[in-house]
């Protein structure tokens, strides 16, 4: 891991750029972060939107982290922002554009075309990740992981055991096969789920939670659509962390 830009924002807390093989991050650290005092990480997920697009969006999600002590990080998605395009993938994001916009069922070839690979490639990096991450002597664990694809975060939460506790964002396709994953998630969830996302599935997101495997599950649903989460969701889930982080 090779660190590119620092910069220390207005409320003391310290943002450094850096890349990881191909891979750009970004790293988040409160101002008491030090080798003697090394705090715990949340990796923020994010939507296959890109970085720069998703910078406002994280730099506030890692900011609450800071206010509770925790280091935050991400990584670029697979095929996102400044990486090289991944054909396939790009194929799945048209097949699903045309069906919403026919006015057509989504197909669970489509689903699996636009997830399952995505899947298979951000989980590994996102474990490289924290190998490299976890190097740093001012961070210290446990590991949360925050929002992003919901399939990404199911495998994670299933193959990493570096990562006790999730926030998870009902608010992606899901391919049939992450059920069964869902199962075997054993740790501490908190899921959001927007009610009238108008591209979620509602009754297949609550399903998702009934499967999830974790003795200590919550469904946090709100009203509104995809980008309605109100602010005091994020209270809820910085306080989520807070209690298992800690």
């Amino acid at each position: 891991m090779r660190f590119t830009t620092e910069q220390r924002l207005d409320d003391g807390v310290l943002e450094r750029e850096f890349t990881l093989g191909e891979i750009p991050g970004i790293l988040w650290t409160p101002g008491s972060a030090c080798a003697s005092t090394p705090v715990p990480l949340i990796l923020l997920g994010h939507p296959p939107l890109g970085l720069p697009r998703m910078y406002p969006r994280l730099v506030a999600r890692a900011r609450r982290a800071a206010a509770e002590g925790f280091a935050a990080a991400t990584i670029e998605l697979p095929g996102s922002g400044d990486r090289p395009r991944w054909a396939a993938v790009e194929q799945a994001r048209a097949d699903l554009r045309r069906a919403l916009e026919a006015g057509e069922p989504v197909s669970d070839e489509i689903v699996d075309a636009l997830v399952l690979p995505l899947v298979d490639r951000a989980v590994p990096e996102s474990r490289a990740a924290l190998d490299a991450l976890l190097s740093l002597p001012e961070l210290g664990g446990p590991v949360g992981y925050s929002g992003g694809v919901i399939s990404v975060g199911i495998r994670l939460a299933v193959v990493e055991p570096r990562i006790v506790a999730a926030g998870l964002f009902a608010g992606s396709l899901v391919p049939r096969a992450m059920f069964e994953e869902a199962r075997q998630v054993t740790i501490p969830l908190h899921v959001l789920l927007q009610w009238d996302d108008e591209g979620n599935d509602r009754q297949a997101a609550l399903d998702l939670f009934d499967a999830f495997g974790s003795r200590e599950k919550t469904l946090h649903a709100n009203m509104g659509g995809h980008t309605g989460v109100p602010q005091f969701a994020g209270e809820d889930a910085a306080g989520f962390f807070a209690r298992h982080l800690r």
